[in-house]
């Protein structure tokens, strides 16, 4: 039996069996704060003040019913008298106060580690943000949701592997924090046991070495900032008769108990939605606060909350209970992976670091034979295909997603032998040349600071008016069926997604910068064990830390004689540069010397004067070359910005923005 018949199956049997009345759903929700006027009595255009509702609401899932089958260990979640499964979570909305000047149009963002705010906007779009991330530390204004611990079911604990990595730590460092890392602090994942023979710790002094293993006596699960080791017992802690040496890794692998059913969080924000889009009020007769107000509902997220929107689509979770849609429309941004929610003891607030899973599972919207991996064909819009609830799409990322967020596969697949054909409900448009979500954007000459850690200074390069123009341009194609532009992304066929080395790139030598070679953050083929469902990254994983089967080719984009990358959607600045515009940056020191500076790009100044360019050997025009003066430079943004407002990339409002500051920026102002 193929992919599809399984998934057609399962969903047949749920129209046959399942009693809507039993729909699992949204039974509750509790107003706890209104502020009217809201964003400090701003007044937004045509849809004037705007008001903020928040609070928390209530729902249930039936773990029989198979729209909810999907959610690793719910069937082990404690039931109440109806056989169900609780949850709560935060939410807060805005809309306008004059309910006339409501647009229709519900936008979801989803909230990113917890942070996420409802906004106002001239077109009078109602706002939502809502918890669905159960295992982060709670902190005030925080979106959050509480979900069930799983259990056996004679009530004795889940077990299960995990794997926690350490670098970079403070010199002289003895206690080392469980769960905190530089995304994500986990309020969960602790020892079954403080006995370290039934765990493991070791250090490598590079990613490349053999790990070399501590001996169980010189290391203790304990807290030794107050107490000489092996100091103060603590399941949330580690401490080191020798101290951490921040040269090396320190890997550290335990059975830990009670895992969280965090996958309810997309369950969630699933009957939030299709709450606010259908339902006149709740189980207690509450009213739904924007009743009858909806027409049409969209979700936006970026980053780790991009990467929930595919993962939402993939699972099947655009269909809620009833087989209605929940989004019409939606904005996955610098999103490359699929979101490390939905597995037992998974951590839904990583990124993209050593053995994190997240690029095992379907990465590509039409389907694609992953021979590779030796997979059947497969895409993330199976389930929605088969429901007929998949929504209009736009796909956006920039340079930093190929060097870092390992966004190859998205495009070429797992063999990067051919591009992967878009369905024609998906635009994708690649931001050339930009960092994670974009730079401070800007014309000056002035240099920026390096991102902490790293060695070339901040790229600029901005996606803020772009992603302006493309949000207006989903919302059209949702309410009025207007073609958004053509998708834009580098291209195998063209020759524009290559080998990441400095050869096949292009990238010129540049004296006293740092070259692009073995930057790259390659993609690899993990081995997770048995139990574990790659292609929807889902089970449970019994391999820790995994094993390596393969790594996986991994292009980037091509640039061209400035070392700017081709292709892709430009900004203005880009199309008007002052510099090579990077997605890649090295780290500067520590553990990870010389590799990418994790989500950070570089930017390398071009000189002002061709004098200045010929005493430092640059390759790439000087800015007066370009430009002859200040007002060549107005009139390059100028025709780059008119340029793009013809291309439907850039608002007319940014556009004369942009060019008022490159009027008054100081580029070859004084020459």
């Amino acid at each position: 039996m193929n992919h599809r018949t399984v998934l057609s199956a399962a969903l047949l049997g749920c129209s046959l069996l399942c009693n809507p009345a039993l729909h699992a759903r949204l039974t509750r929700i509790v107003v706890e704060k209104r502020e009217a006027p809201a964003f400090k009595g701003q007044s937004f255009g045509k849809a004037g003040a705007y008001e903020t509702l928040s609070g928390r609401y209530y729902g249930e899932l039936d773990p029989k019913d198979p729209h909810n089958a999907i959610i690793t260990d719910l069937q082990f979640a404690p039931r109440n008298a109806r056989g169900m499964v609780d949850y709560s979570a935060t939410f807060s909305l805005s809309r306008p106060v004059d309910p006339a000047h409501a647009s229709g149009v519900l936008f979801y963002s989803v909230p990113n580690r917890g942070n996420g705010a409802p906004a106002g906007s001239e077109e009078g779009h109602i706002s939502v943000v809502s918890g669905w991330q159960g295992d982060v530390i709670l902190k005030p204004g925080m979106q959050t949701i509480t979900v069930p611990v799983a259990k056996n079911p004679d009530g004795s604990s889940i077990t299960g592997p995990v794997f926690e990595r350490f670098i970079n730590m403070k010199p002289g460092a003895t206690t080392l924090e469980i769960g905190i890392a530089p995304y994500v602090a986990l309020t969960y994942q602790r020892p079954v046991t403080l006995d370290t023979s039934k765990a493991s710790l070791s250090r490598r002094a590079s990613s490349t070495a053999l790990p070399v293993a501590i001996a169980s006596e010189a290391w203790a699960f304990a807290d030794c900032t107050q107490t000489a080791f092996p100091g103060t017992p603590d399941p949330s802690k580690i401490c080191a008769k020798e101290g951490f040496d921040p040269a090396y890794e320190y890997e550290l692998v335990f059975t830990a108990k009670d895992p969280l059913v965090l996958g309810i969080g997309f369950a969630a924000t699933r009957d939030l939605n299709s709450f606010l889009r259908y339902a006149e009020k709740d189980d207690a007769g509450t009213a739904n606060p924007v009743a009858k107000q909806i027409r049409w509902a969209l979700s936006k997220g970026s980053s780790q909350s991009g990467n929930f929107i595919r993962t939402f689509l993939h699972l099947g979770f655009n269909q809620d209970e009833a087989g209605r849609i929940v989004w019409d429309g939606v904005n996955p941004h610098i999103a490359a992976r699929q979101l490390a929610l939905n597995f037992r003891f998974a951590v839904g607030g990583g990124a993209a670091g050593l053995y994190e899973p997240g690029s095992e599972a379907v990465l590509w919207w039409s389907d694609y034979p992953d021979a590779a991996r030796h997979r059947p064909a497969a895409g993330m819009l199976d389930r929605c295909t088969l429901t007929k609830t998949c929504p209009k799409i736009i796909e956006t990322f920039g340079a930093l997603e190929f060097w870092y967020l390992r966004e190859s596969p998205n495009l070429v697949g797992t063999d990067a032998k051919a591009d992967i054909p878009l369905p024609a409900n998906v635009r994708r448009y690649f931001f050339p040349g930009t960092t994670h979500g974009g730079g401070r954007g800007g014309f000056t000459s002035a240099v920026p600071a390096p991102p902490n850690g790293c060695v070339l200074p901040a790229n600029p390069n901005p996606e803020t008016e772009t992603m302006n123009a493309l949000t207006v341009a989903l919302v059209d194609w949702v309410t009025k069926g207007t073609e958004p532009p053509p998708s834009r992304y580098p291209r195998l066929d063209r020759g524009e997604l290559v080998p990441a080395t400095k050869a096949a790139m292009g990238f010129p030598t540049i004296p006293a910068t740092p070259s692009p070679e073995r930057l790259v953050n390659l993609v690899a083929d993990h081995d997770y064990g048995s139990e574990f469902r790659y292609a929807d990254l889902s089970g449970v994983i019994t391999r820790e830390p995994p094993a390596v089967k393969q790594y996986l080719p991994t292009l980037v984009p091509k640039v061209d004689a400035d070392g700017n990358d081709v292709g892709g959607v430009p900004s203005v600045l880009r199309e008007a540069p002052l510099g090579s515009y990077l997605g890649w940056n090295p780290t500067a020191s520590g553990f990870d010397k010389g590799k990418q500076c994790t989500l950070s790009g570089g930017y390398i100044p071009f000189t002002k004067t061709k004098t200045e360019r010929l005493a430092a050997g640059d390759p790439r025009p000087s800015l007066e070359e370009r430009y002859g003066d200040h007002a060549g430079y107005v009139a390059a943004v100028r025709k780059a910005a008119e340029q793009a407002v013809k291309d439907r990339f850039l608002l007319r409002k940014d556009a004369d923005r942009l060019i008022a500051l490159a009027a008054d920026s100081d580029v070859l102002a004084n020459k």
